[in-house]
C-alpha cells in the first residue's frame, strides 16, 4: 500500500473519530443543559472545528510529503 493511501486512510479514521466525539459532546450538552455552561455548544463547536481543521491542514501537507516519498521510492527501485 502506498504512503499516500495510508495517510488518507488514517486521516479519514481520525477525522471520523473527532466527528464522533463532536457529535457525542453536542448531544450531551443538549441532553444535560443544567450540567453544562450556557455557551457549551459554542465552545464545543469552535474547539472541535478548529481541531478538525488543523488536522485536515496537517493532513494536506502530509499527503504531499507522502506523494514525494512514493516518487522517490519508485525512482530508487528503477535505478537500483
Amino acid at each position: 500500500m502506498s504512503r499516500k493511501a495510508r495517510v488518507l486512510i488514517m486521516l479519514v479514521i481520525i477525522e471520523a473519530a473527532l466527528a464522533g466525539l463532536w457529535w457525542y459532546l453536542a448531544r450531551y450538552g443538549l441532553a444535560n443543559p443544567d450540567r453544562v455552561a450556557p455557551n457549551f455548544q459554542e465552545v464545543v463547536g469552535q474547539t472541535m472545528g478548529m481541531a478538525m481543521g488543523a488536522l485536515l491542514g496537517l493532513g494536506f501537507i502530509l499527503f504531499f510529503v507522502a506523494a514525494r516519498n512514493d516518487r522517490k521510492a519508485a525512482q530508487g527501485k528503477r535505478q537500483g
